[in-house]
């Protein structure tokens, strides 16, 4: 009786402490955020470089030559596309500030005449409506003196002059306003850069001792289930940068193929690296990357920004049906409403950059909910088995085609 209520005590001290623990996670989340995304990129990223760093670890004799050698690689490639897009964005930005005051007097132009009529269509109505009740008074016999008494007076047109305009400065005021806020997100995203570029580096010189703390982690009579987990996600997260990196490359091409013609070859070039890079984000980076690119368009005036438009909309067109399908989904086998619900939860979990390790977290869940729920609670379910209840919950025929 003594031991059950010792057990019982445990039992319910423990939970306690979960869920103290628990609490505090949550409350103290905002700020632990940056640091678990820090990590989870860390891991990923190592993972993701550790097949190559250890094929060039036979030849250089060692990890720490092999990944100076990585590195300095990336660097370098940092820097040749920073000199390459400084160029062509700084002049673009040059001649929109130049044009911007045109654009602006053109804006203000039809707000004026818009508040020019409304102006004397009021003044027109307040004199009808003068005139009305004029009539209306000596038909009752009232005094004149009272009918203009009565008048309507004209300040209030005369205040709200200029609100067209002058709300829309004050838009564009909060616009400008907003660019603090933005500026810190900035700091924050680079600090976040910062020290996965340093960790990752540091991590692929030597990752046993890492990965050593993991297994530490766990019971050793989980440490077979552990390995074959681990040993999956390895296998999968290089097939995963390659395949994005392969879709930032083409993807890039594509742009400055289509840039040229419109741009020229060095702003085709930054275009096409910004496309590029922004192809690592799921869905949004198509989107991000045809900004600078109307930018472009509408410094050159003209129907630029109508065929930039136009291209773009046909790499979204060639990227859903031709690249995604043959480059992503054949490497990775992720279904896109998993990949765009993991998407919404890592931006607000982790912030912007938590877009970046959308795919992989639904590939690690799969991985995840295979190693330890289906092997143990569905271990003679085939996919061929899911497929048919899903069939017969949607009330399909075995026979119709997928």
């Amino acid at each position: 009786m003594t031991d059950k209520l010792e057990v019982k005590s445990i039992s319910v001290g423990f939970a306690l402490i979960l869920a103290a623990a628990l609490f505090g996670f949550i409350q103290t989340f905002s700020l632990l955020s940056p640091i678990l995304l820090s990590f989870l990129l860390i891991l990923l990223i190592s993972l993701a470089f550790n097949p190559v760093i250890s094929r060039m670890r036979a030849l250089m004799g060692g990890r720490k030559i092999a990944t100076g050698l990585v590195v300095t690689a990336f660097l370098a490639v940092i820097a040749l596309t920073g000199l390459v897009f400084f160029g062509p964005m700084n002049a673009s930005i040059a001649k929109i500030s130049e044009q911007l005051p045109g654009y602006w007097e053109r804006l203000q132009k039809p707000l004026i005449r818009i508040e020019k009529q409304s102006v004397l269509s009021e003044e027109k109505l307040q004199a009808e409506v003068t005139t009305e009740m004029a009539q209306a008074a000596m038909a009752a016999g009232t005094s004149a003196a009272s009918t203009q008494s009565v008048k309507p007076a004209p300040a209030k047109v005369a205040k709200e002059s200029g609100a067209l305009r002058s709300r829309l400065s004050q838009l564009l005021q909060d616009v400008a306003g907003s660019f603090t806020a933005v500026a810190v997100n900035t700091a924050q995203i680079l600090v976040v850069l910062a020290t996965v570029f340093f960790g990752v580096t540091l991590t692929l010189m030597n990752p046993r001792p890492i990965v050593g703390a993991l297994f530490s982690l766990v019971p050793e009579r989980h440490h077979a289930l552990t390995l074959a987990i681990l040993q999956r996600i390895g296998n999968f997260v290089p097939g995963w940068a390659g395949a994005t990196l392969l879709g930032m490359l083409t993807i890039g091409l594509l742009v400055f193929l289509l840039m040229w013609p419109i741009f020229g070859m060095m702003d085709a070039l930054a275009l096409g690296l910004i496309a590029g890079i922004l192809e690592a984000i799921p869905f949004l980076g198509p989107l991000l990357s045809a900004t600078p690119a109307l930018l472009f368009a509408v410094g050159k005036g003209g129907l630029t920004p109508l065929w930039v438009v136009l291209a773009y909309l046909t790499v979204q067109a060639l990227e859903n049906n031709v690249i995604l399908p043959l480059i992503m989904a054949r490497s990775m086998k992720l279904h896109p409403v998993a990949v765009l619900f993991s998407m919404l939860l890592c931006v607000a979990s982790f912030g912007v950059l938590g877009v970046l390790v959308a795919a992989p977290l639904v590939a690690i869940v799969d991985i995840l909910h295979d190693e330890l729920y289906r092997k143990r609670f569905l271990p003679a379910v085939t996919d061929a088995d899911l497929d048919r209840l899903a069939r017969k919950a949607l009330h399909e025929k075995l026979s119709e085609d997928k």
